[in-house]
C-alpha cells in the first residue's frame, strides 16, 4: 500500500507538539553528532529553498560551523518573494531585498563570520522551483565535491518548493558522489508521530545544547517578515509552527 500525505498538508490542521513529544518512535530515534554529521576537513553545503530554512531545518547544524566557515557553502534557491501573496505591506518586491537580510542577519545570530564562507543565491521563483528543477540539479552537479555533506530539505516534505529542491540535490549527489542529508521541515506540521510516511530508518537526532538552541532561537527571530500578523493575514510561521521546529534536537535522514 502506498501511504499518501494529505492533498494540502501545510494548510491543514498541524500535529502538536505534545503529540510529538510522546512519539516513541521519535524517542527511539538515535543521536549523531556534529563530527559525525559533518566530518572535520570535509565542506558542508546546506540548500535551502527560501530564506530562512536553513536557520528552521538546521541552525544548530550551521551554529556548529562556527570557526570553520571556510568549510561552508549556503546556497539559497529563491529569494522567498512569495510568502504574502495577497499583502501590500510585504509586496513581492519588498520582499524579495528583505528576506536574504534577514538570513544574513540570523546567519550571524548564529556566531558565523559571513565574510568567510561563501554564500550563492540563484534567484529562482519563490514557489515555482519545481519548473527550473533539471537546471537546479544540472548547477548543483557544477558546485558539488564528491567529499560533500549536502543538507537540504526532505523531498516528501509537503511544500512543493522543499520537495524540489530535495529532488534536485539527491539527483545531482547521486552523480557526484557527495552524502545527501535530509531535514524536515513542514512534515512536522502534517505529519503525525510514530508516521510511516517519515525515513525512520533512516533518522538521527542532532541534540543541540542550550546555549546553541538559544543561538537557534535567536536566529529564527531575524526572520521577522514570517512572524509578523499582516493585515488580516496570520504570521507564516505561529507559535505552534515554532515551537515544533525549536526543539532541542534536529532531526536528519541520512
Amino acid at each position: 500500500m502506498t501511504l499518501q500525505r494529505p492533498q494540502n498538508p501545510i494548510q491543514a490542521p498541524g500535529t502538536p507538539l505534545a503529540h510529538w513529544q510522546s512519539s516513541t518512535t521519535l524517542q527511539a530515534v538515535p543521536a549523531i553528532s556534529h563530527d559525525q554529521l559533518v566530518p572535520r576537513g570535509g565542506r558542508l553545503v546546506v540548500v535551502a529553498p527560501h530564506p530562512d530554512d536553513e536557520v528552521l531545518g538546521c541552525g544548530g547544524v550551521l551554529a556548529g560551523m562556527r570557526g570553520r566557515e571556510q568549510d561552508l557553502l549556503l546556497i539559497s534557491v529563491s529569494d522567498g518573494e512569495a510568502s504574502h501573496p495577497d499583502s501590500r505591506h510585504w509586496t513581492s518586491e519588498r520582499l524579495r531585498q528583505q528576506r536574504p537580510r534577514e538570513s544574513a542577519d540570523a546567519l550571524r545570530r548564529l556566531g558565523l563570520d559571513l565574510t568567510r564562507l561563501s554564500w550563492l543565491r540563484l534567484g529562482l521563483a519563490d514557489g515555482a522551483v519545481a519548473n527550473h528543477e533539471r537546471w537546479l540539479a544540472e548547477r548543483l552537479v557544477q558546485l558539488l565535491r564528491a567529499s560533500d555533506r549536502v543538507l537540504t530539505t526532505w523531498r516528501l516534505d509537503g511544500h512543493c518548493d522543499h520537495e524540489a529542491v530535495g529532488r534536485a540535490c539527491a539527483r545531482a549527489c547521486e552523480t557526484v558522489g557527495a552524502r545527501l542529508i535530509e531535514v524536515p521541515i513542514w512534515a512536522w506540521h502534517w505529519a503525525r508521530p510514530s508516521d510511516p510516511r517519515l525515513p525512520w530508518q533512516r533518522a538521527h537526532k542532532l541534540f543541540l545544547d542550550r546555549a546553541v538552541l538559544a543561538l537557534k532561537q535567536q536566529a529564527v527571530a531575524a526572520h521577522t517578515s514570517q512572524l509578523q500578523a499582516d493585515e488580516q493575514t496570520p504570521p507564516v510561521l505561529d507559535r505552534e509552527a515554532l515551537a515544533r521546529l525549536l526543539q532541542p534536537f534536529e532531526l536528519v535522514f541520512t
